[in-house]
């Protein structure tokens, strides 16, 4: 099947308008009349869709007020379900996390470039003999873990998150090493280049694609539905933060894999998971891309350099940048240190900003965590960006904001702003 996809990539990036894909991608999802789609509205649907610049489930407003955890695939059961459990606490309706981790060979001939074996919280990378991709040195390539420390604990996941009502956004890979992601597919292949060889090289290029049709066939070993089947997957992302230098091979190898993801999977929405740089005059070109079906962007006001009202006036620019595209944009990490005095006020202009600006799409903070099987709440004492359960004036503003934004998709409009869907 590879093969015929390269044939069809080719013929795809050489006609302009994707023939292919887009046949793929209108027969399974253009609802008629007789199916339910009220005339003036969205089609009723159990999958999350893109309708202008705002998300719709079920033919309403579908705005995500959402958490990041980055531990979710390799923390216990117990560290898993408490984070679920901490989100709908909150008020949550949409979990983002990424697949991983990834090493080397198993019998350690081929290095992994992270320390794998450390021993450590979930938080803390402590990932207890955890992985999904490794290289099988007995066959000279990547091989896949299907096993109770691999694909199931995904599945549980899922599974559990399926049970509390919250939605996922899945990023295939991450780009950095932390638990090896892209970094140690290109290791893999004796490559240095971090941002360039795993976009262009032909071997991590099939390996991605093997990959994802992988995670998007895999039947469910908890509830027997097929990933691609499964409308508690919100959606797709090609890999968090991928960043490819230079832009054009960015560009150009999202355009592929973005048709390739829809080419197997027409039912959910697919994105690119780009951080979105802010001091770029073509901030989030990939939102011309038409097999992408939002836009993404992460915001850190450290980072940036910016003040608290500097970032505010940020968010409008990127809710700006869809309208013009026609599509959500999605801030879908950002962060303010819990030390700084304002921190409880800076999140509540935030949130709050963002749920009465009609062409915002929603939120995801970086980053909710809970007690560990230890009994402790991850401290992370650099960037300090954890959100807690822990009834401080910081929880409490996120709580006041979902519980805004419910209020408000009740009555089938955009949070706080009176504008009805079209």
């Amino acid at each position: 099947m590879i093969v015929g996809w390269k044939w069809a990539g080719d013929r795809l990036r050489n006609t302009g308008l994707r023939v292919l894909v887009c046949a793929l991608l209108s027969a399974p999802t253009i609802a008629s009349a007789a199916d339910g789609q009220a005339a003036d509205g969205p089609p009723a649907t159990p999958f999350v869709k893109a309708q202008g610049t705002r998300f719709t489930l079920d033919g309403r407003q579908f705005f995500v007020t959402g958490v990041n955890n980055h531990y979710l695939t390799f923390g216990s059961e117990n560290e898993v379900t408490r984070v679920l459990d901490d989100a709908v606490a909150m008020g949550a309706n949409v979990v983002r996390t990424f697949l991983q981790p990834v090493i080397g060979s198993l019998d350690g001939s081929m290095a992994t470039v992270w320390q794998w074996k450390m021993q450590a919280d979930a938080s803390d990378l402590g990932v207890k003999g955890t992985y999904l991709l490794y290289w099988d040195d007995r066959e000279g390539g990547m091989a896949i873990n299907d096993g109770a420390n691999g694909m199931q604990k995904i599945d549980f996941l899922v599974a559990e998150a399926s049970k509390r009502h919250l939605r996922l956004i899945i990023a295939f890979l991450d780009f950095w090493d932390y638990t090896g992601g892209a970094q140690q597919m290109r290791a893999w292949y004796g490559s240095q280049d971090k941002s360039g060889f795993f976009f262009r090289d032909r071997r991590t290029r099939r390996d991605y694609m093997t990959w994802v049709r992988h995670v998007v066939e895999r039947v469910n070993s908890f509830t027997g539905i097929t990933y691609r089947d499964d409308p508690n997957i919100m959606a797709w992302e090609l890999m968090n933060e991928g960043n490819a230098n230079p832009e054009s091979l960015r560009l150009a190898w999202t355009r592929e894999m973005s048709a390739y993801v829809k080419f197997l999977d027409p039912n959910h929405l697919v994105s690119s998971g780009n951080a979105g740089n802010i001091s770029a005059s073509d901030k989030l070109s990939d939102l011309t891309i038409p097999t992408l079906d939002y836009g993404t962007w992460h915001g850190y006001p450290l980072f940036f350099n910016q003040t608290v009202q500097q970032f505010g006036d940020t968010i409008t620019e990127f809710c700006q940048l869809g309208v013009r595209a026609n599509k959500p944009v999605l801030l879908e990490e950002f962060g303010y240190a819990r030390s700084n005095p304002d921190a409880a006020a800076a999140y509540a202009m935030w949130l709050d900003k963002l749920g009465r600006d009609p062409d915002c799409a929603g939120w995801l903070v970086w980053r909710l965590v809970s007690r560990q099987d230890s009994g402790r709440f991850p401290v992370d004492e650099h960037d300090q960006f954890d959100i807690r359960n822990d009834g401080s004036a910081i929880w409490n503003a996120f709580k006041a904001a979902t519980a805004r934004a419910t209020r408000s998709q009740e009555t089938n409009r955009a949070p706080d702003n009176g504008r009805k869907l079209p």
